[in-house]
């Protein structure tokens, strides 16, 4: 087994623990999922937000994507508008209930992982932060993972 392959094991057990740990919580005091949570994050800080932006930052397909946003529309927080120069593609924005759910459960969200994460040195943590940005930017620059 080579050097690399435990560090992806602790990686990906690391981000399940904490995805679903937060995700548990999230459930619990806001009725919301995770997976809805960053998409209201993406919607809200993309301008001009298409189904395809948000599959391209989350290494998803685009119907996986539109599935998900026809919740997030179903349950009233997010809405779809045309495109005005494109017809085949729609505009995602928040709807005040989706706004203010996000406002919300960001807290919650921030609280939650601070707690997760109380055990590593903030030193530590922002190390990691510079290592996972830069190993994200270098496969997301490569197009590594993308759905075909």
């Amino acid at each position: 087994m080579s050097h690399i392959t435990p560090i992806f094991t602790d990686l990906v057990r690391v981000e399940t623990r904490l995805y679903n740990a937060v995700g548990a919580r999230l459930r619990a005091e806001c009725d919301l999922a995770l997976g809805q949570f960053e998409l209201l994050e993406i919607i809200h800080r993309t301008p001009e937000c298409r189904v395809l932006d948000i599959a391209s930052e989350v290494a998803i397909t685009v119907g996986a994507v539109s599935k998900a946003v026809d919740r997030l529309v179903a349950a009233g927080w997010c809405r779809r508008t045309a495109h005005p120069h494109d017809r085949r593609s729609s505009l995602l924005d928040l709807t005040p209930e989706g706004a203010e759910l996000l406002t919300a459960a960001r807290p919650l969200v921030e609280r939650e992982l601070a707690t997760l994460t109380a055990a590593i040195t903030p030193d530590d943590l922002a190390r990691l932060a510079t290592t996972l940005a830069a190993l994200r930017a270098a496969l997301e620059t490569g197009r590594h993972g993308q759905p075909q």
